[in-house]
């Protein structure tokens, strides 16, 4: 890839409810504006992406799960117009509907909702995935007989140190703590921290510094704040902070599912993607980062938003609203931390968005 690829977006999207698969789309660094170029749906339901590099040459590389009830993991290029094409071969990772992949050195991660696990798969010398190396299965159940009968890894992601592999589980309301072996590409269990009961939690996030985490809870629209021993890789609950007013409706057909977090470069301010109440949320943090508190509420641009993403420059937010079908972006104010809208694309069943 070129240097103009620097510019780019890459938006996943449904294919089972209309999406285009892997959008690619140019990057208006002065706007924040995203124009598309070209789209693939080689891989169904490419619904979290994440980029990375090809080991041989440094060219750059797009990962994408397949959430099906197969599973599956893929990597993507681009050719000089934008168009997506695949690396290597399309990956079964041994785990249905995976919703959440990382890297971590030249490992492939994914977080299996379905099947409760998190799986590792080999970088080849191309940047593809290669056969699955490790597999870790999670136990347990929680309080919510609909939501929590068994486990749900959401995400998994290395921690800031390189050392760790951090996977949460929305089903046994826990995050564990697991050792990834860089030659043998096994995980092993190290630690699991439990969070309160019924909480669900979805997605964490570092604070710079790496001596906290936040842990954004799906089931009750709060952020478990945790201190992060890199040291010891030992995960330690302190509080929650709520992500909405305290007289917002969250009753009937309102029922709020925070999906996404995301701290800013700087680490003075934590926003929150909130499905329902389909709202950006801004917590400002104290200098350390253990105390968030509420400070605005701001529409998220459409409906559904289910994922959050803050560009290289940390200037713009893009949601990615699912049921509106629309990525749309907001200026982030330096001072305050809000975030004024600033436009939308169309992008049908939008699911997320990252930059290269």
């Amino acid at each position: 890839m070129g240097a103009d690829h620097a510019k780019r977006a890459f938006i996943g999207s449904f294919t089972s409810a209309g999406g285009h698969g892997v959008s690619v789309a140019s990057v208006d660094r002065d706007t924040g504006a995203l124009s598309l170029l070209a789209a693939t749906d080689i891989v169904p339901d490419p619904s979290f992406l994440a980029v990375g590099q090809a080991p041989a040459t440094g060219a750059t590389v797009l990962y994408a799960v397949s959430e099906t009830s197969e599973g599956a993991a893929a990597a993507f290029g681009t050719d000089d117009d934008g168009t997506p094409r695949l690396i290597g071969e399309v990956r079964p990772v041994d785990g249905s509907s995976p919703t959440h992949l990382a890297l971590a050195g030249r490992h492939l991660l994914t977080a299996n909702y379905g099947s409760g696990s998190v799986t590792a798969l080999p970088v080849l010398d191309d940047g593809s995935p290669g056969p699955l190396t490790g597999l870790l299965r999670h136990e347990g159940h929680g309080p919510d007989e609909d939501r929590q009968s068994g486990p749900h890894a959401h995400q998994v992601l290395a921690d800031p140190s390189g050392r760790w592999v951090l996977s949460v589980d929305l089903g046994t309301d826990s995050v564990r703590v697991c050792v990834l072996d860089p030659v043998t590409g096994a995980l092993r269990p190290h630690a699991e921290t439990a969070l309160r009961p019924g909480t669900g939690p979805r997605h964490l996030a570092f604070h710079p510094s790496g001596g906290y985490a936040y842990v954004l809870n799906e089931l009750e629209p709060t952020v478990t704040v945790c201190a992060w021993d890199a040291a010891g890789g030992l995960l330690e609950p302190l509080g929650e902070a709520q992500v909405l007013p305290y007289d917002h409706d969250e009753g009937g057909d309102t029922r709020t599912y925070p999906s996404e977090l995301v701290v800013s470069h700087d680490g003075r301010f934590l926003w929150t993607a909130n499905r329902g109440h389909d709202s950006i949320s801004v917590l400002t943090l104290d200098g350390p980062g253990e105390k968030p508190v509420l400070a605005a509420a701001v529409g998220c641009g459409g409906r559904w938003p289910r994922d959050l993403t803050l560009d290289p420059t940390g200037q713009w937010l893009y949601a990615s609203n699912e049921r509106s079908g629309n990525v749309s972006w907001f200026a982030v104010d330096a001072e305050t931390g809000i975030p004024a809208h600033a436009g939308s694309v169309e992008v049908p069943a939008a699911s997320c968005v990252v930059f290269a």
